[in-house]
């Protein structure tokens, strides 16, 4: 039996907005592209740009050998999800959409696999081409395109398996990739100086894991597979830690309360090169940013790139380290020894002379993070802020305890990325990629 593979995807510039999708048909055995399909259709969500792109493809490989094995690879889990049967189709914009594809093949010819969307950039690109005829009034000329894989990359992602082996890849990367330079300094910290505050101890109210109004805060989510597949588009935080100052390599503590200082030269290199890379993603919709100087000049180079405005939240500034603004880890632990242990041991505890603890650090985030969820429902936002105000969106975001923060890596001008979903349920997709760098 031939054996296909379909890819498929599709956009939405708005969510309602200008829509459109995408699908390939490759040669199961050397992954060369058979047949392309793309199509603007108008006003759609991202859900029905994308299974209108997985019926465009699944006809395509009926078109090419109704008898084939076809295996579907697709970056939406939800219709990934959906298709396979293993989550319910609520939305009725979905259903009759779901049906037509099933009847194009009979049952069983058939396999669903999700893949990360760096592996589907040939129907990503198909999408997005059918998206610009839309906007200039017309549609999409396959002449025209410029969407075909490289031969040799067709093939290997055809010999590649899905998912997990791209994971282990990634965290294999980020494991080789250089020393953190953080102005929160943790590298001197070991890891035995940072124990779990005693269940006995007092301690203020902790900021919930769960975005305020949602589910999962009221204590009635699903949780992992078991949540409801009919969410929408996510809100989608890619947070982005700014470029250097001249404190940052001398991993000097500087929040909030310090001297406020500007990108070094190697900053403004970093904020122009991660600029760059999110430019050629295309995917940020909105920019926040804390309003401390290095992150609005490097929120600054990517809202300049993308052509779009700077929203500055108060709650994204970071920690006020007090009395230890400017100091390096070692110059605190020789002038306040017993604050510093103390500081360490639990997260009620704020720096020498007035700064902030970690504890009022975290509600403060966790406010923002739900005025901005219900600001950008659907969207993408790039999240230009600081060490501490990232790492507590990830701990929030896995619900791990405070202690987490000691346990984390977070590079100048590195990303991470985490989405939320409408029930309250949240998942981290990315942490401290630094690969636009190198």
């Amino acid at each position: 039996m031939r054996q296909l593979i379909v890819e498929a995807d599709g956009g939405s510039r708005g969510n309602p907005g200008p829509a459109g999708y995408g699908a390939v048909v490759l040669d199961g055995p050397t992954g060369e592209p058979l047949a392309e399909a793309a199509e603007y259709i108008g006003v759609a969500t991202n859900n029905v740009a994308e299974y209108k792109g997985l019926i465009a493809g699944l006809k395509a490989a009926k078109a090419l050998d109704p008898a084939a094995a076809v295996r579907v690879r697709m970056d939406s889990k939800l219709v990934v999800e959906q298709m396979s049967g293993r989550w319910q189709i609520k939305h009725p914009d979905m259903k009759p959409l779901a049906a037509e594809a099933a009847r194009i093949f009979p049952a069983g010819q058939v396999t669903f696999e999700w893949i990360p969307r760096e592996r589907n950039k040939h129907a990503d690109r198909l999408a997005n081409e059918a998206m610009d005829a839309g906007r200039d009034g017309g549609q999409w000329d396959a002449s025209a395109s410029t969407a075909a894989l490289d031969a040799s990359a067709a093939r290997a992602a055809a010999m590649t398996e899905a998912g997990a082996n791209e994971a282990v890849g990634r965290a294999a990367r980020t494991e080789r990739s250089e020393a953190e330079r953080t102005e929160t300094p943790t590298s001197s910290a070991p890891a035995s100086s940072a124990p779990a505050p005693s269940a006995t101890t007092p301690s203020a109210p902790t900021p919930s894991s769960a975005p305020s109004g949602s589910a999962a805060s009221s204590g009635t989510a699903s949780v992992g597979w078991g949540s409801s597949a009919d969410l929408g588009a996510p809100v989608t935080f890619v947070l982005l830690r700014h470029g250097e100052t001249a404190l940052t390599p001398e991993k000097r503590f500087s929040g909030s309360g310090g001297s406020d200082p500007e990108l070094s030269a190697a900053g403004r290199r970093q904020a122009e090169a991660v600029a760059a890379s999110l430019a050629a993603r295309g995917t940020i919709q909105e920019i926040v940013s804390s309003p401390l100087r290095r992150c609005r000049e490097t929120a600054g180079a990517v809202a300049s790139r993308l052509g779009l405005e700077v929203t500055v939240e108060e709650g994204l500034r970071e920690t006020d380290f007090g009395a230890w603004e400017g100091l390096t880890f070692a110059e605190v632990r020789e002038r306040y020894a017993d604050d510093l242990s103390a500081w360490l041991a639990s997260p009620d505890v704020a720096p020498t002379g007035g700064g902030e603890s970690f504890a009022a650090v975290g509600r403060r985030v966790a406010a923002v993070r739900d005025r901005l969820l219900e600001r950008y429902r659907g969207r993408t936002v790039l999240v230009v802020t600081h060490v501490t105000p990232v790492k507590t969106l990830v701990r929030l975001a896995l619900g791990a305890p405070p202690e987490s923060l000691f346990r984390m890596e977070l590079s100048a001008a590195s990303l991470s990325a985490v989405a939320y979903y409408a029930d309250g349920n949240a998942s981290v997709r990315l942490l401290n990629d630094t690969s636009h760098l190198r």
